[in-house]
């Protein structure tokens, strides 16, 4: 098992810039494959990128391209999301989650979560 907990979430003005964390409890980090996700008020949970297991493949929602840019650091059990020219839309809770299986882009395909953290952009 692995425990996730998200950090690095809060108010930022458009256009502006937050680099997320997630930290993973256990000596398996490098043996999933780790995702981030995001629920807005209403809406389902969205996939927005995923990395394999070395942090050498990533793949990335389409709307998000460009804008996002997710990274692991396995020494320190941890995965990041950089998010570049924030809108107010992108206002959201983000979780990182983690599975075993490469390329997954469903929610319910996820075995672990974090709590999340609140992002909220203003305008």
């Amino acid at each position: 098992q692995v425990q996730l907990v998200e950090s690095g979430g809060g108010l930022v003005q458009a256009g502006g810039s937050l680099r997320l964390s997630c930290a993973a409890s256990g000596r398996t980090f490098s043996s999933y494959v780790m995702a981030w996700f995001r629920q807005a008020p209403g809406k389902e949970r969205e996939f927005i990128a995923g990395i394999n297991w070395s942090g050498t493949s990533t793949y990335y929602a389409d709307s998000v391209k460009g804008r996002r840019t997710i990274s692991r650091d396995n020494a320190k059990n941890t995965v990041y999301l950089q998010m570049n020219s924030l809108k107010p839309e992108d206002t959201a809770v983000y979780y990182c989650a983690a599975d075993r299986v490469w390329g997954l882009r469903s929610a319910d395909k996820y075995d672990y979560w974090g709590q999340g953290t609140q992002v909220t952009v203003s305008s």
